[in-house]
């Protein structure tokens, strides 16, 4: 069945992030392997790991392109290096801690088929961990002056209270399904941002060419949350607080980034300090001033792609090791 349609289908192209995580790079590429769409290319990038063996496990998975590279480029610049190389009528962003349901592909595409102002499509998102519990059904829009959302549905059961939802704020960068002529007309993901905000990035501006983003309820895949960063891990609080105010100044203006600034510099920043401090976690609070200066390092904000130059081994399906 899956082959007889596969010249008719539209062609989606996967992509997945690797970094130190082998093992659960396996697991979803098992997961993938399941589903039911019967035209998709799966491309994995190994960002720079030092830890495990993803060369072992990619000859386990010949139907897949790899892409190692020399250097961790981060969320944005790993997903970029697949991006600039393929060719698809739908690009999914997967991550690689995600297991997915065989048919969730399917709701998603025909979502944006059948509906030429919808841009970007993401599936109900649940905590593996707890798999009837909700992390993501859509979200509130971004506020311009604290540059705080909230998740729709976050922690609770899914009992069908979600699937009449359709356009929402936001997509999940875990899994995001977008029209691939995005990557000529909008560019590739910000890479400055290196880790959160970037999906934020890319959706502004797709939003800006009067494109939807959609919720697909009958679409779901789980969600081993912060696996690769962890729970208020330094890294984590050092890019979000660093990139909640990139976004601000990449895409504010006029009083709004005024009010927004004036609210990161007199408010956010020191609140999240003091947070911190009380709590003895000096490792953190650190990390908030660290993200606070580098913006005042950084009146001009760096321009270019990280990855540009990378130094990467290709390995297309089904094609021996060299």
């Amino acid at each position: 069945m899956r082959n007889e349609y596969i010249h008719t289908a539209p062609k989606v192209a996967i992509v997945s992030v690797n970094f130190n995580q082998p093992e659960f790079t396996r697991i979803m590429l098992e997961s993938l392997r399941k589903i039911t769409y019967p035209n998709v290319e799966t491309w994995v990038v190994d960002n720079g790991s030092t830890k495990g063996d993803l060369e072992a496990i990619a000859t386990e998975f010949p139907e897949v392109h790899f892409i190692f590279s020399e250097k961790n480029y981060g969320f944005a610049g790993g997903n970029n290096l697949a991006l600039e190389r393929l060719e698809a009528d739908y690009v999914l962003l997967l991550n690689n801690d995600t297991e997915v349901d065989p048919g969730f592909l399917e709701p998603m595409v025909d979502r944006l088929e059948k509906h030429q102002e919808v841009g970007i499509v993401s599936p109900k998102i649940f905590f593996f961990d707890q798999p009837d519990t909700l992390q993501y059904a859509g979200t509130t829009p971004i506020h311009p002056i604290t540059n705080r959302g909230k998740k729709f549905g976050y922690g609770e059961k899914d009992h069908g209270q979600f699937d009449e939802k359709s356009e929402t704020a936001y997509p999940n960068g875990a899994c995001m399904l977008f029209r691939g002529r995005f990557l000529q007309e909008v560019g590739l993901i910000h890479e400055q941002y290196f880790l959160y905000y970037e999906e934020h990035d890319f959706t502004w501006k797709i939003k800006e060419r009067g494109n939807e983003v959609n919720l697909q309820p009958a679409s779901k895949i789980w969600h081993k949350v912060s696996a690769s960063t962890g729970k208020n891990s330094p890294l984590k609080t050092y890019y979000l607080h660093r990139n909640r105010q990139m976004f601000n100044r990449r895409n504010l203006s006029g009083m709004t980034f005024l009010l927004s600034s004036l609210y990161y510099f007199l408010f956010a920043t020191p609140k999240a300090l003091i947070q911190h401090m009380l709590k003895g976690d000096m490792s953190l609070a650190s990390k908030v001033w660290e993200a606070t200066i580098w913006h005042a390092k950084h009146l001009a904000l760096p321009k270019g792609r990280l990855s540009e130059s990378a130094d990467i081994k290709w390995v297309k399906p089904k094609e021996q090791w060299v």
